[in-house]
């Protein structure tokens, strides 16, 4: 007959190793390398968008893009420059940029 407390045990260690391997992956794409180099597919990871959206963002110029070799590639500091640059500050920041404005007048 079937062992089936054998094919749970089974089932939940590849479940576990496959969790491990996600959770690796991931890692790697979101590590403190600024230098590091990205696909399209690990960009779109690394934004939470589609590749369709990451390729629409290229086409209009949104995203600093590397192109060679009829491939595309992107590097991490710039992303992140690229997510900072519509940061909307908070009420303190603006209050403190007044005052420093004001003091320097």
């Amino acid at each position: 007959m079937f062992d089936f407390i054998k094919l749970q045990s089974d089932v939940e260690e590849t479940k576990s190793l496959l969790l491990s391997f996600i959770n690796s992956q991931t890692c790697k794409i979101f590590k403190d390398d600024s230098d590091q180099v990205l696909t399209v597919e690990e960009c779109a990871v690394f934004l939470h968008l589609s590749k369709a959206t990451i390729y629409t963002k290229i086409s209009k110029g949104e995203l600093p893009v590397i192109k060679k070799a009829k491939r595309c590639y992107f590097l991490r500091s710039d992303l992140i420059e690229y997510l900072k640059k519509d940061r909307i500050q908070t009420s303190s920041e603006i209050q403190h940029e007044v005052k420093q404005a004001l003091r320097n007048k």
